[in-house]
C-alpha cells in the first residue's frame, strides 16, 4: 500500500541515522523456520534503510549553496512542473519525485542487502517484460495520483479531519527548527526525502484523509467491517496464514550458518526426542511447551517473537510449513528436521485482529485502485522525459551532501561525537525512512 510520511517518525529516524544510531533489527523469522533467512545471523545489525555500505568520503557530493530547487537538480524540472493528471487534477513533479525517492530508497536497500548490488534497472520483473526502470516510474505515478485523489474522495464522502490533526506536523517542524536553528538547514533536511515542509504537510494531511476514509468504509462502526469468519477465510484462502511457536535445536551455528559436526547433530536429535517425550507425557503440554521453549530453544528470533510467528505460505522452510499446516490449533508436531535443525512445532490460534487489519488493508487497496481506474490517469511529455536511474544518481549525491552537512549538528545535539566515516549513504537511510509511517490501507 502506498504510504505517507509521518513527521514525528521522520524526525526520530533521520535523527537516529544522523547520529549513527539507526541500526536495523532482526526479522521475525531470522534463524527460525524462515527459508529466506537460512544461514544468516539473527539481528545482523545492518541498517534496514542502507542503500550503500560506502563511507561518505567515497560518495560524490555537491555544494548545497548552488542548489535552490532539489527537483531541478535531480530531475531537470521544477517542483511545480505538471507531469500528468488524475481525474482532471494536476500531478506535479515535487509530489511525483517524493514517491519516486521513497520507492527507490526501499528498492536500493533491498538489492544492497540481499545481493550486494545496485539496482539492475533493465531487469525484467514480469511476463510482460516490464523492467525495474518502468515499474519504478509507474509506482511513483500511482502513489502521487492516489494522494491527489484522497482529498477529493474525502470531500465526496463527507469525511473531515479533526482540527488538531495537523498539530503533530507543526510541533515536529518547531522541534526541527529548534535543533537546526537555520531555515536553510531545515529546508535541506527535507531534501533527504525529496520534499519540502509544505509538500510533506499536504501529503500528511492527504494521508490522514486516507485513514479517515478507510475507517469510514471499513472501520468497526461501518457496514464494511470484516466479521471474524471473513477475516479467517481471508487468512486461509488469500494469505495461506498460520501462527506457530517452535522449539529449535540448531544443527548450524546460528551466527555463521555453518553446519555443526555429526556428533553434535546426533546429540541435538537425542535432546529433541527427550523434549518431545516430556511434552507427550505432560498433563498440560501447551504450558510445558512454553517452559521448554524458553529454556532450550536455540531460535535466534525467540527474544523478539516470544508469542510466536505469524507466517504465510512460502515464508518458512517447506518441511516446516507442511508440518505446521497439518496440525490442529493446540496440537504439537513430531520432530521436524530442516537445514536449521530439529523443530518441535505448536500450532497457535490465529491472530484475528491482525487478519482483520490485513483484510481491511486489502479492501482499501482494491477501493483506491478502483478510484484510480475510474478517474483516469494521464501523463504528458514531461513525464516521458523522466529516467529513474538518472534521478536516483543525482538524488544520492544531493542527499549524501545533506547528510554530511547535518550530521555534525545532530551528533552534537545528541552528545555523540561522530563522523560520516563508515556511515551508510543518506540516500538509502533517511530517504528510506520517509515512508515509514502507517499506510492509507
Amino acid at each position: 500500500m502506498k504510504r505517507i510520511l509521518a513527521m514525528c517518525l521522520v524526525l526520530a529516524m533521520a535523527a537516529a541515522m544522523l547520529t549513527g544510531c539507526g541500526g536495523g533489527s532482526s526479522t521475525s523469522g531470522s534463524g527460525s523456520g524462515s527459508s529466506s533467512s537460512a544461514g544468516s545471523s539473527a539481528g545482523s545489525g545492518s541498517d534496514s534503510g542502507s542503500g550503500s555500505s560506502a563511507s561518505s568520503s567515497e560518495v560524490e557530493t555537491v555544494d548545497l549553496s548552488t542548489v535552490s530547487d532539489p527537483w531541478m537538480y535531480t530531475a531537470g524540472m521544477k517542483g511545480d512542473t505538471v507531469i500528468g493528471t488524475v481525474g482532471g487534477h494536476d500531478i506535479t513533479a515535487n509530489v511525483y519525485f517524493y514517491w519516486m525517492n521513497s520507492h527507490l530508497s526501499s528498492l536500493a536497500s533491498e538489492y544492497m542487502m540481499y545481493y550486494g548490488t545496485d539496482i539492475p534497472w533493465d531487469t525484467e520483473i514480469d511476463e510482460d517484460g516490464t523492467t525495474i526502470r518502468e515499474q519504478a516510474k509507474r509506482s511513483a505515478l500511482e502513489g502521487a495520483a492516489l494522494y491527489c485523489l484522497l482529498p477529493v474522495k474525502a470531500q465526496e464522502a463527507g469525511v473531515t479531519l479533526d482540527e488538531n490533526v495537523m498539530e503533530q506536523m507543526q510541533s515536529s517542524q518547531e522541534e526541527l527548527m529548534t535543533t537546526l536553528k537555520d531555515e536553510k538547514l531545515v529546508e535541506h533536511y527535507y531534501w533527504l526525502a525529496m520534499a519540502s515542509y509544505d509538500l510533506l504537510e499536504s501529503l500528511y494531511e492527504a494521508g490522514q484523509m486516507g485513514s479517515a476514509l478507510q475507517d469510514h468504509y471499513y472501520g468497526e462502526n461501518s457496514d464494511g467491517y470484516p466479521t471474524d469468519a471473513e477475516a479467517l477465510a481471508y487468512g486461509d484462502e488469500e494469505m495461506g496464514y498460520y501462527k506457530v511457536k517452535h522449539i529449535l535445536l540448531a544443527t548450524i551455528d546460528t551466527t555463521t550458518g555453518e553446519a555443526l559436526d555429526d556428533e553434535t547433530k546426533a546429540q541435538k536429535k537425542t535432546q529433541a526426542e527427550d523434549l518431545l517425550a516430556q511434552l507427550r507425557a505432560a498433563d498440560d503440554p501447551v504450558a510445558l511447551f512454553d517452559e521448554l521453549m524458553n529454556q532450550y530453544s536455540e531460535d535466534p528470533g525467540l527474544a523478539s517473537n516470544p508469542d510466536g510467528y505469524d507466517a504465510t505460505e512460502g515464508e518458512m522452510y517447506p518441511e516446516f510449513e507442511e508440518a505446521a499446516l497439518a496440525l490442529e490449533v493446540g496440537e504439537i508436531s513430531d520432530i521436524v528436521e530442516s537445514t536449521s535443525g530439529y523443530h518441535i512445532i505448536l500450532r497457535l490460534p490465529p491472530d484475528l485482529d491482525m487478519l482483520r487489519s490485513e483484510l481491511v488493508s486489502a479492501r482499501m487497496t482494491d477501493l483506491t485502485d478502483q478510484w484510480l481506474e475510474e478517474a483516469g490517469l494521464e501523463t504528458n511529455d514531461s513525464y516521458e522525459q523522466i529516467d529513474p536511474e538518472t534521478f536516483w544518481k543525482k538524488a544520492t549525491v544531493l542527499q549524501q551532501s545533506v547528510y554530511d552537512e547535518l550530521l555534525p549538528i545532530f551528533s552534537a545535539e545528541a552528545g555523540v561525537s561522530g563522523s560520516s566515516s563508515g556511515s551508510t549513504s543518506a540516500s538509502g537511510s533517511a530517504s528510506g525512512s520517509a515512508s515509514a509511517s502507517g499506510s492509507v490501507g
